[in-house]
Formats: structure tokens, C-alpha cells, sequence
């Protein structure tokens, strides 16, 4: 294998045998030959992937659950045999699979760590020149001579990824390890995979989260069903996981095909000779790869929230809530720094008082990035016959980072002597915002903030 390739991934195939009833596992230890394949169905995880991965990239792996995504990275790590295929490395791996799974909860956090690290490949020397740094980034205090039986979930967390991060890998692979503990703890993991991955390490890990991948990687690749459907840029291979991941199951077989297409023709086999099994596709180097424009904003009917709350209504009901373009297009995929209107109408079917309306764009995680009402309560509209039909319209000029978001809609008005909602609906809007490689901004919201460099007395914008 050239020294430039870390990771080579070919024809590979992983399948679990599937029991209906647990003593047919039994029965097919007594079987014979052919006989024992009666007795379990095969599950395939994983179905002729083929990739490779080059001496110092960032390579995200996404995918909707059950793709086979922590499988694969399993494999590549050694702790699962393929059951067709190869896996080429090279280099010194460090992997953040299940945090802790090698301690020992008889022992002290000390012996687990030196237990550890020997497992990790460190020897007792190196283990001991890097132990003060394991216990400061571990932060557990005294505690690391107790017994890891006695530790929080917290500390086991923070102790178990302290040993795994100061192996100095030449590749590290993640899968999703880093979703636990506090976000000051996570912060702190982040930055310590990145000090790796600047140092020339090359990085392989799992994420749901687009923004990470967009942020981290050079390279993404996207898993279905345990089958290879697409390598490129995070961009691209986001955009393409996102629109399966929310496509109706009727609709979902045919983006499939699409991607399975795009993927042969990118690896230049003609169609005459396309194998089912897709081989022979390789990550490409950043510099190969072509320039992507940023695509207008459309709708996507796949897109749909599905988490959609509504409270009881108490005179007025919100009635399909959605974004438009200023023109009136419906979009619910949308371009940064493009102007859009919410929209919605507020249907009475009682008399209310001192009314007005209201939305909210949150992120996935809940926060609350920004919204807007009407009016102040001492403007709110006096009175709001029964029968009466308000359209609503908020524009705005969407400044956020890509990713996924979500709107809200209300009506307040008083019930009696209280301000209240006539109607709310949580989560009524489900949109996304394109990737942009040529944003600046960081953090959710881009705040136009402009820089400027003073260097030898002359001024750089």
C-alpha cells in the first residue's frame, strides 16, 4: 500500500446470522454443512464498500441509524473480522469507539490507565512520560486512585478519552464519542482532535451533526443500508444525506438509485460494465475535486418536521405555516444571506382581544436563535371578529449558519386579564440552509462582522 493511503477499504462485507428463536442457535452449532444455514437468517451491515483514505485528511462518515456507519469503523479498528473483503492500514491507530470498554471496574483509575494505554499499543515508558497530561485533561483530582467502580458517568468518560487521545495516533477514529459529557468537556475534546488532525493525523469519525462535518472534514462519504451510496466533498455528500434522510419511504428507493448512479459515473465505469457491487471507487484528493456552485433555493417535499407540537387553541389556530421566497416560491431549502418570507394564517373562530402574532427560528438542539412579534402588547390589535382570516407574513434575511432549523408560530392575544396563546405551534417548519464553502462567519448566526489585518504599517482588508 503507497505510504500517501492510511486507510484502504476494499470489496468489503460484514453479515451477523439473525436467530428467530434462541435455541436455534444451538441447533446450528450441532448442524452440518449446509444444514446450519436453516437455522439463521444472514443480516448484511455492510455490502462491497470500497474507499480510500490519504495520510492526513478529515473524512466524516454519515448515514441515518442502522447504515452501518460504527460497523465499518470496527472493522477498520480490528474489532470485527469482515466477512468478505480487506482492510489496509497504515499507521498507528487510536480509536474512540466505546470510551472505557477495556477498563477494569475492580481497578484503580491509575492501573486502568496504564491497563489501557498497553492496550492502546503505548509502552509502560511512554505511559509513564505521559501520565501527569492523561490526569490534567481527565480532571478527576484524587479520584484517580479510587475505583473506577466508584466514578460518575462523567468521570469514567473523561478519564477513558484522556488515555485514548494521548496516544498520538497516526489515525484516529471517532464514532460519536464525543455526544456525552458536559459541553465544556466536549469543547475541550474538540480542540484536542484538532491539535491531532493539524499535526498531519489522519481523522475518520461519525457524525449526525452536518455542521461538524462541513467544518472538519475535507472529505465526507454517505452509508444506506450498509451500502456505499456517495464520496465527495462534505457539501455535497451532507446535502445528499439530508435529502434521504428526510424522503418519504416512497420516494426514498428512487433517491437511492439516483445516488448509486451519480457514484458510478464519478468513478468512471461505463454503464456496460457496472458491477452491482460498485467497486473500485476511491476518495479523491481535495485538489480533484471540481468547483460547486451554491444552488438556488427550492422546496424539497421530503423535508417535513416531524416533531411538530400544537397547544390547545383558545380562539385562533395557525393554518399552514410555511417559507417563501419574496416572489412567493414555497422553499424549505434556503441560501444564506437570501431574503424569505414566513408565512402563515391565523384563523379566529371567537372574539379575541389585544392581538398579535408571533415566530421563532430554533436550532436542532432547541436553542433559540431569534424570532419576532407583531407588535408590542400596547399595540396588539384591539379586537379580531370570529370569522376573521389573518395572513401573517414575518421577512427576513436568513443569516445562519448551514444546517438544519426549525420555526414556530403563534398567536397571543388575552384571555380575561392574562396574555396568552391563542394558538402555538412548536416545530412547524422544518427547514435547511445550503452549505456555503465560502462563509467566513463562524457559530450559528453570521453577524457581518469584517476584518482587518495592520501589518508593517499597511492595512489589509
Amino acid at each position: 500500500m503507497s505510504s500517501d493511503v492510511s486507510i484502504r477499504v476494499s470489496g468489503l462485507c460484514k453479515s451477523f446470522p439473525v436467530y428467530d428463536k434462541p435455541h436455534h442457535r444451538l441447533m446450528q452449532m450441532f448442524a452440518a454443512g449446509d444444514a446450519k444455514r436453516r437455522w439463521y437468517r444472514e443480516f448484511h451491515a455492510l455490502s462491497n464498500i470500497d474507499f480510500e483514505v490519504h495520510r492526513g485528511e478529515t473524512v466524516g462518515i454519515v448515514g441515518r441509524n442502522g447504515s452501518g456507519k460504527s460497523t465499518l469503523l470496527q472493522l477498520i479498528c480490528g474489532t470485527l473480522a469482515p466477512t468478505l473483503g480487506n482492510v489496509e492500514i497504515n499507521g498507528r491507530i487510536a480509536a474512540l469507539l466505546e470510551l472505557g470498554a477495556g477498563f477494569n471496574p475492580e481497578f484503580t483509575g491509575r492501573e486502568n490507565v496504564f491497563l489501557n494505554g498497553t492496550l492502546l499499543g503505548l509502552t509502560r515508558m511512554e505511559i509513564e512520560a505521559r501520565f501527569d497530561e492523561i490526569v490534567a485533561f481527565a480532571d478527576i483530582g484524587d479520584f484517580i486512585d479510587q475505583p473506577v467502580k466508584s466514578y460518575s458517568s462523567g468521570m469514567y468518560i473523561r478519564l477513558a478519552f484522556a488515555v485514548a487521545i494521548n496516544v498520538t495516533p497516526d489515525i484516529l477514529i471517532v464514532d460519536e464519542a464525543l455526544s456525552v459529557g458536559d459541553e465544556a468537556f466536549q469543547r475541550k475534546c474538540f480542540a484536542r482532535i484538532e491539535r491531532i488532525r493539524n499535526d498531519g493525523a489522519t481523522v475518520l469519525f461519525v457524525s449526525h451533526s452536518a455542521g461538524t462535518v462541513l467544518e472538519l472534514c475535507n472529505r465526507a462519504i454517505l452509508l444506506d443500508r450498509g451500502e456505499l451510496l456517495a464520496i465527495g466533498t462534505p457539501k455535497r455528500v451532507v446535502s445528499h444525506y439530508q435529502k434521504l434522510l428526510y424522503a418519504p419511504d416512497s420516494v426514498a428507493k428512487g433517491i437511492r438509485d439516483k445516488y448509486r448512479r451519480e457514484l458510478l459515473e464519478q468513478s468512471g465505469t461505463r454503464a456496460g460494465n457496472v458491477r452491482s457491487d460498485a467497486a473500485n471507487i476511491a476518495v479523491q484528493r481535495p485538489e480533484d475535486m471540481p468547483g460547486e456552485d451554491i444552488p438556488d433555493a427550492y422546496f424539497d417535499p421530503g423535508l417535513r418536521s416531524q416533531s411538530e407540537l400544537r397547544f390547545e387553541s383558545r380562539g385562533g389556530r395557525v393554518v399552514d405555516p410555511h417559507l417563501e421566497t419574496p416572489g412567493g416560491q414555497r422553499v424549505n431549502v434556503v441560501r444564506s444571506g437570501a431574503e424569505y418570507v414566513f408565512v402563515y394564517s391565523a384563523e379566529f373562530d371567537k372574539l379575541s382581544a389585544a392581538v398579535r402574532f408571533g415566530m421563532l427560528i430554533k436550532s436542532v438542539s432547541g436553542l433559540e436563535l431569534g424570532g419576532a412579534v407583531t407588535s408590542q402588547p400596547l399595540d396588539a390589535i384591539d379586537f379580531v371578529q370570529a370569522g376573521t382570516s389573518v395572513t401573517v407574513r414575518f421577512r427576513f434575511r436568513c443569516l445562519l449558519a448551514p444546517g438544519t432549523y426549525f420555526m414556530n408560530a403563534g398567536i397571543r392575544g388575552r384571555v380575561g386579564e392574562e396574555e396568552t396563546f391563542l394558538d402555538r405551534v412548536i416545530d412547524a417548519v422544518l427547514f435547511r440552509v445550503l452549505p456555503d464553502p465560502g462563509r467566513l462567519a463562524t457559530g450559528y448566526v453570521d453577524f457581518g462582522v469584517q476584518s482587518q489585518l495592520t501589518l508593517e504599517g499597511e492595512v489589509h482588508d
